[in-house]
């Protein structure tokens, strides 16, 4: 068989067949010239998830007749004056993405440019011949795309169900408006209108605050931390979520670069290294970052949907985003979502049952008091009151506490009338509640804290920071614990014997399948060996061997912490409750527990009066 050139039409459907997968990435890449060109409202209009219908509406610039005809060929543009690819500063650039479109469905433009009276409309069907005829249009462009993929049966096919094209391509309209506040954007079937965004007229960091409160709900905008860094010319901003506030999956973490949104492994590596030991290893944060990176470091050509980018340095931009995570995590405090505490109130209130599932989004009042406090704002308060001398680190065994907090009992002891005043951020003890909760009263409310999972971030940070001081202090037992595992849990644990020796825990071979334990880390206190080793064992076992040593090093460190907190159902008297409050509002990120769950849930005294009516 002799070799032949393909015709232009059959060229133009297998290129379509690279950069319009799906009806989203019709949507997508008009709401980008829309943008490109400088609108401040969008109206997105699609039907049938798109398949029958993608009408995309803006007030831009607007293009002539002479504009329209070359609009529609392949690899015309203008936003490549210079031809220069390593300086772009549009979200599109090949001048693919009409023709594609073009060559698989039935498109009209209709557009007017501005300070003029003429509108111009062109139309083209199949990637065949276009028209050209004068319309009626007010000033800026539409663009509809009519049976998409009629011309290519096979795509069409594989198409999905209606709600999940319609889903696709409202994310796609959702991550653009994300990225560009100041825009208005509307997205709708024609008849009923999902998505209204007003643009906000803010300034940029509160405007953006507002879109993506708008767009991922007011409990993201009430439970998110501000991210702001900058190093050698490249800049992170955004907002990220409390840990607390966390998802099954990665769907809600979004990062744009130059303003064009992006889906990047380097984001999701650097999230989960930034949020490592503060949300459990199957939970996602919430996240919203922008980089800003001079257009001579980036490379945006190299995917044909513009999804992916490249960083002349990666390394850089790694180091930026999780330092910058970090420390805005670090400053958040002992923060935690208002999640828990609007669950709580939604469960009180009259006509929600035990079995009932709180709203993804719950509407309550409560919010989280003293929200921006932390070690600083405590210390400051310390010394303001005159009470300089802060009170003494909480630990167990009870043993290695103040004696005087280990008399009393639980419910009452000589420091009752002593403790801190109520303008504290976490109160003052009052009662511990079935030997598990300790409830608190601050000033304008009420405190609920888990004792187990406060504690357990306490000695989390302790171990942490031990170890980044060169290593944790270890206690020798008087009689060594033999374990016995079976054979590959023993060699896994072996395996990792020196590192476990850094955080106080001495294990040695015992035979086949069993070792021996020598010395536990001295802060855990009196801990149960066995069952210590047990699970290290089984999270090594979990582990992927790929895992960077100082995350696995970071999550044996929260095992250990879990097993050496003071557990449920251990007495407290009222001052070592005080004394547990008081070193949570000292320690960064107590927030929640290890696992990502919150340690306290704080209910507003005018939330509590409403749900007995009292107001």
């Amino acid at each position: 068989m002799s070799i032949r050139l393909l015709t232009s039409t059959v060229v133009n459907r297998i290129a379509a067949g690279e950069v319009i997968e799906r009806p989203a990435s019709a949507v997508k890449e008009l709401v980008e010239n829309s943008l490109d060109a400088g609108a401040t409202r969008i109206d997105v209009i699609i039907r049938e998830g798109g398949r029958t219908l993608i009408s995309v509406t803006d007030d831009g610039a607007g293009m002539t007749a002479d504009e329209l005809a070359l609009a529609v060929q392949r690899h015309a543009t203008s936003k490549l004056p210079d031809d220069d690819l390593t300086r772009i500063h549009t979200l599109g650039f090949r001048g693919e993405a009409l023709p594609s479109i073009a060559a698989v469905s039935r498109l009209t433009i209709t557009s007017r440019p501005r300070n003029t009276d003429t509108a111009w409309s062109i139309a083209i069907e199949g990637g065949q011949e276009p028209t050209l005829q004068p319309a009626a249009h007010s000033p800026g462009t539409c663009v509809e795309v009519r049976d998409l993929f009629f011309a290519t049966p096979a795509r069409l096919k594989f198409l999905k169900a209606v709600s999940t094209e319609t889903t696709h391509a409202t994310e796609a309209v959702t991550r653009l408006a994300m990225a560009h506040p100041h825009v208005a954007f509307s997205l709708g079937d024609g008849v009923k209108t999902k998505l209204k965004l007003p643009a906000v007229t803010s300034e940029r960091e509160d405007a953006r605050l507002s879109r993506l409160g708008a767009i991922l709900g007011r409990e993201f905008q009430d439970s998110s931390v501000a991210v702001e860094a900058e190093r050698e010319d490249v800049r992170l901003s955004g907002h990220i979520g409390l840990p607390t506030l966390n998802r099954r999956n990665s769907s809600m973490q979004f990062l744009f670069v130059n303003g064009r949104p992006v889906r990047d492994r380097l984001l999701y590596g650097t999230v989960r290294a930034a949020y490592h030991g503060l949300i459990a290893s199957d939970r996602h944060a919430m996240v919203a970052v922008f980089l800003d990176v001079p257009t001579d470091d980036l490379d945006v050509n190299v995917h044909p949907m513009k999804t992916e980018v490249r960083f002349r340095d990666a390394a850089l931009v790694r180091g930026l985003v999780v330092g910058a995570l970090k420390r805005a995590l670090a400053d958040a405090g002992f923060r935690t979502a208002t999640t828990a505490s609007n669950t709580a109130l939604d469960a009180m209130r009259p006509g929600m049952s035990s079995g009932m599932s709180p709203p993804t989004y719950p509407g309550g009042s409560a919010s989280i008091a003293h929200a921006g406090r932390h070690f600083p704002a405590f210390n400051e308060h310390l010394a303001r009151t005159g009470m300089a001398e802060a009170p003494r680190p909480f630990d167990f065994p009870a043993s290695m506490a103040d004696p005087v907090a280990s008399q009393g009992s639980p419910a009452e002891g000589p420091g009752a009338h002593e403790e801190p005043g109520l303008e504290l951020p976490l109160g003052t003890a009052r009662a511990q509640v079935h030997l598990t909760y300790i409830v608190a009263q601050s000033a304008d409310g009420i405190v609920i804290v888990d004792q187990h999972a406060a504690h357990e971030r306490l000695v989390y940070e302790r171990i942490t920071q031990a170890l980044d001081k060169g290593g944790v202090s270890r206690q020798g037992l008087l009689i060594p614990e033999v374990v016995d595992l079976d054979g590959p849990a023993a060699e896994r644990i072996l395996a990792r014997a020196d590192e476990l020796a850094a955080l106080g825990l001495l294990i040695e071979p015992f035979g086949e399948g069993a070792v021996v334990v020598r010395e536990v880390p001295a802060l855990l206190g009196i801990v149960d060996a066995q069952g210590l080793v047990r699970d290290l064992a089984d999270d090594l076992g979990e582990m992927e061997e790929a895992l960077a040593l100082k995350d696995q090093l970071n999550h044996v460190c929260s095992t250990m912490a879990c097993h050496g907190s003071v557990r449920a159902g251990r007495p407290l008297n009222v001052a070592e409750m005080n004394a547990l409050l008081r070193e949570m509002e000292r320690t960064p990120h107590s927030g929640q527990c290890g696992h990502g769950r919150p340690t306290y849930v704080e209910l507003k005294l005018g939330d509590i009066e409403r749900l007995f009516g009292r107001r």
